[in-house]
């Protein structure tokens, strides 16, 4: 165990768990997911399953991703095998039970454009199967969105856990669902129910709500309940808690060394909550928990997990869907072939994005052949499936109407309150108590990491503040400190994806201190920056770079915010032997 780890152990046993024990301890067998096992769609069910071929059932098993902003649009990125080339090809002949959209897979231009996408694609499924898709996205806000503007630009995971509110957690969800619902989408892969206790995470950090399972469990089931209150399925990730890890499951296998008791206290709370709150769907980890299967397969592929822990052990009767299966983390042990096949026999429901559909369909497709996957665990699968497609109302409504989508996404509330979190989330993490509020008419260098749009956001909202501003993207550290000698406070901006603060940033604030100008320091993602850029007249944790979080934090200099944000993580010293600032730190 190193260091921070070990620390980050002590930190969530110290301050997180203390007066927990029962009060986290939901049933073991809580409330289904929507109309799970009710009867209330079985019928329908029964009825549906009677006219679908085994083609049919294993192709609603798959989440594809195809290329392309039409679905019928050619690229060469769709072609397979068998020659399929556009979106609406690959589910005519796949017959997939979803789609899931990306900006690097060129299917999100503009709202108009996505919902007129998603109504094609619809076509397509009615015309393959009569069974319309679960169209999703990987939409937590933050620094991981899929819709572009004006989709509102909420902040993300681990602002609303420097908030604590879970009212603001839940009307976060409600407006992620509303919109994406309104862009034709009916899945967000969100919210993040990892506890991230470990400040190297490379993959999670502030795409979690915190390092406290009692809080990440509240705010999570708080997003929940929003997001489905849109009629939008959510998605707690990334089942059994991929939180305290230093390998990124993208690129590695991860290995997760917690006891039993540790999964209980620390990793499991979050998903007990997401289950009691009625939730559509679970997204498996592409992670090792050896306590909890020994075989040294990652969850995504493990019977104990997926079957014994969270089907019979914790209740869940929803849908099981994987990560990934791209990834390299679940491409270590089987080839493309297996790994549904893999997944199918652990448990899982849906398999999302093979890197090759027709090799992965043909390899379960020969799983039934060979009797090694029965239909009737096949027909598991489906059900769930479908009974969450007739939950959301989706073989009611399967069509949005594109121009009104356009025109109801963004709306003057929604941002209004996407403003008011972003406030209540910064946190000041240190200050001298004599440089804030700056006076009006104050000359102010806004420069560090970012782009040179973002950087001009904060600008203007201090200039209409009657700030006098210099905006200066990505500098070098001479260049910064010549403009930085003639100006009243400097405004420097870092962004770290992990623990270490990139050096060069490290460098620029370095420089800009030692002009003697009174520098603000900001933390534009990981809060754990303030330990690595050196003395700073204030340091603020901002947890990442929406509008609306910049827009803050010019405020906090113009003394029109007042910082309430409280650290939802602790914060290692540098070298990681101690801890610098504990979990709950703020100043006021």
């Amino acid at each position: 165990m190193n260091s921070l780890r070990h620390l980050s152990r002590r930190g969530f046993t110290a301050a997180a768990l203390a007066g927990t024990g029962a009060a986290l301890a939901l049933p073991a067998t809580a409330h289904a997911a929507p109309g799970a096992g009710n009867g209330r769609h079985e019928t329908r069910i029964d009825e549906i399953l009677a006219g679908m071929s085994l083609e049919q059932k294993i192709g609603q098993l798959f989440v594809a991703v195809g290329y392309g902003a039409r679905a019928d649009q050619e690229h060469a990125s769709n072609t397979s095998t068998t020659g399929v080339d556009t979106i609406a090809e690959i589910v005519r002949t796949h017959h997939v039970g979803g789609l899931i959209y990306f900006v690097w897979s060129e299917n999100l231009e503009d709202i108009e454009q996505i919902a007129t996408l998603c109504n094609d694609a619809q076509d397509a499924a009615l015309e393959s199967s009569g069974i319309p898709l679960i169209i999703s996205a990987d939409e937590e806000r933050g620094v991981v969105y899929r819709l572009p503007e004006p989709a509102t630009p909420l902040p993300g995971q681990m602002a609303l856990g420097a908030t604590g509110s879970r009212a603001h957690a839940r009307k976060a969800g409600d407006i992620i669902g509303t919109e994406i619902r309104a862009a034709g989408l009916h899945q967000a892969f969100s919210p993040v129910a990892d506890v991230n206790v470990e400040a190297q995470n490379p993959v999670i950090g502030v795409r979690s709500l915190g390092a406290d399972p009692r809080a990440v469990a509240q705010l999570a089931a708080a997003q929940i309940k929003g997001l489905q209150g849109a009629n939008c399925s959510a998605s707690a990730k990334h089942f059994p808690g991929h939180g305290d890890t230093a390998v990124d499951s993208h690129l590695g296998l991860p290995v997760i060394d917690h006891t039993r008791e540790e999964l209980d206290e620390l990793d499991l709370p979050p998903f007990r909550a997401a289950i009691e709150e009625g939730i559509d769907s679970i997204m498996t980890a592409h992670i090792v928990v050896p306590v909890l299967d020994d075989s040294g397969v990652p969850a995504t592929l493990s019977h104990p997990i997926l079957t014994g822990l969270l089907r019979e052990e914790l209740g869940f009767e929803g849908v099981i869907v994987t990560d990934s299966l791209a990834m390299d983390g679940v491409r270590t042990l089987f080839s493309d072939d297996r790994v549904p096949v893999e997944a199918i026999l652990a448990g899982a429901d849906q398999m999302l994005m093979p890197p090759d559909l027709t090799v992965a369909i043909g390899g379960v497709r020969e799983a039934v052949a060979g009797g090694e996957i029965t239909e009737e665990r096949l027909e598991r699968s489906v059900r769930r499936i479908l009974r969450q497609k007739l939950e959301r109302g989706l073989f009611e409504q399967v069509h949005v109407d594109p121009a009104a989508a356009a025109s109801s996404i963004g709306s003057r509330r929604s941002m209004s309150t996407a403003q008011r979190m972003a406030e209540d989330s910064l946190t000041r993490i240190t200050d001298d108590g004599s440089t804030l509020p700056l006076a009006r008419g104050a000359s102010v260098l806004v420069t560090g990491a970012g782009t040179v749009g973002k950087l001009e956001v904060i600008a203007r909202a201090l200039a209409e503040s009657g700030m006098r501003t210099t905006a200066l993207p990505q500098p070098d550290p001479e260049q910064a400190a010549a403009v930085a000698a003639g100006v009243d406070a400097v405004l420097v901006l870092t962004s770290s994806a992990a623990f270490e603060t990139p050096a060069e940033q490290v460098e620029l604030v370095e420089a800009l201190v030692a002009t003697g100008v009174p520098v603000i320091h900001a933390s534009l993602r990981n809060p754990y920056d303030v330990v690595h850029v050196g003395e700073v007249a204030v340091s603020l944790a901002a947890y990442g770079n929406a509008d609306a979080s910049l827009r803050a934090l010019a405020g906090v200099l113009t003394g029109e915010v007042r910082t309430r944000g409280t650290l939802p993580v602790a914060i290692p010293q540098a070298d990681g032997t101690g801890e610098a600032y504990p979990l709950g730190h703020g100043l006021s």
